[in-house]
């Protein structure tokens, strides 16, 4: 496997140097600062490469090999406002990647808030931090802080009692932190909202069920596959982050069986699946084997994390922390196992594409990253920890 990792641009703490003396060759990128909605231009993509692989003008070894997200506006998920718009700059962007030899491009489809938590910063026994999704903390911020209408309705009436009295044991400042991390503190995640953005939002998805956000899926992609397709560009969803529905939204990309649907709504190629291990591991259900089996062919990028379920659950939604990438519920030897197989049937048939880049996520603080300002889930130390990890059961498997 190709083996990335994800730099924000010039803003990230972590410098072009440092992820060389991570052992990547690839990197993971996005233009975080064009607005959803806006044509990524060529020249904007090439000052991109150029910081990545000619830093100071001079070869970095490293080369751009992903692009995590091009988002995908709410205006396209829930068609409402200038969707058509959207869609032609969002085929622009695909025509200009492809002018600059970028042919990989990630997204996902989760409606108002992307990927969630509710502690960017847990402290660890032995004192790293990780992230952690508390779902008692969740529904404190649905129904306590966003004021949710109906937000009851969606739990069982103990833990909507429990989240209260926990609600009313918060100081104002932890109060204020529950709604940041989950609003506005998470990289890529939206465009800094505030909570009146968020109701705002929400009301855009009034009476839309889980059938309705699908179809709009598949619209989207029916839309912009065969541009992708005579790009040459391979298109890969994202699972939902967690893989439950939030804040009364349906959740699509939670399961195997919701990327056969839409797989086979849209059968090409062009069409395939980021594989996150840790997104899709927070389900029960969840085997990463099976998954590879089933779907591994149309598997075009790779997150290795783990996730461990703990503390509160309900109706099929569970608080879950960041692990260490080997010591989570996913079995990540068997993962990595079953990608190397189709890594080897992928050159049996000659294809061009047997590579597949993947990325260590979401590592735990530790050391100099406790102290050291970065985006929240991707610090240095934590993450090298994993890829060498990743590394060494990618040599062992081998």
């Amino acid at each position: 496997m190709k083996q990335t990792w994800r730099c924000f641009g010039p803003s990230d703490a972590i410098s072009i140097g440092e992820i060389r003396q991570t052992g990547a060759t690839g990197i993971v990128s996005a233009l975080h600062h064009v607005p959803t909605g806006e044509a990524w231009s060529v020249e904007r993509i090439k000052e991109r490469l150029q910081q990545i692989e000619q830093p100071g003008g001079v070869p970095s070894g490293l080369s751009w090999d992903v692009v995590e997200s091009v988002p995908v506006s709410e205006a396209i998920k829930s068609q409402t406002g200038p969707v058509s718009h959207h869609l032609e700059t969002y085929k622009e962007t695909l025509c200009n990647l492809a002018e600059c030899g970028i042919y990989t491009v990630c997204y996902n489809f989760m409606p108002v808030l992307d990927w969630t938590r509710t502690d960017l910063s847990y402290a660890l026994p032995h004192g790293g931090h990780a992230m952690r999704f508390d779902l008692l903390d969740f529904i404190v911020f649905d129904c306590f802080i966003l004021c949710r209408k109906g937000a009851e309705q969606d739990y069982s009436t103990e833990i909507v009692e429990a989240a209260q009295t926990r609600f009313v044991n918060l100081g104002d400042g932890d109060r204020l932190r529950l709604s940041n991390n989950i609003v506005a503190g998470l990289p890529g995640a939206n465009d800094n909202w505030s909570l009146a953005d968020v109701k705002r939002n929400l009301d855009a998805y009034i009476g839309v069920t889980p059938e309705m956000l699908r179809s709009n899926l598949v619209d989207f992609l029916s839309e912009v596959i065969p541009t992708a397709e005579d790009l040459g560009i391979r298109l890969c969803c994202h699972p939902d982050d967690p893989p439950f529905p939030l804040l009364g939204l349906p959740r699509v990309m939670s399961s195997q069986s919701d990327y056969v649907t839409v797989l086979d709504a849209v059968d090409s190629p062009a069409n395939g699946v980021t594989l996150c291990t840790g997104s899709l591991g927070v389900d029960t259900e969840f085997d990463p084997v099976s998954f590879i089996a089933q779907l591994g062919h149309r598997v075009h990028f790779v997150h290795l994390r783990n996730t461990m379920r703990d503390g509160p659950s309900d109706n099929n939604r569970h608080s879950f922390s960041e692990s260490e990438h080997l010591a989570g519920d996913t079995d990540m030897v068997a993962t990595i196992r079953a990608l190397l197989a189709e890594e080897q049937r992928r050159r049996n048939q000659g294809r061009s594409d047997y590579e597949i880049p993947m990325r260590p996520d979401h590592g735990h603080a530790l050391l100099s990253d406790v102290t050291r300002q970065s985006q929240p889930g991707y610090p240095l130390i934590g993450r090298m920890r994993g890829l060498a990890e990743l590394r060494g059961v990618i040599h062992g498997c081998s």
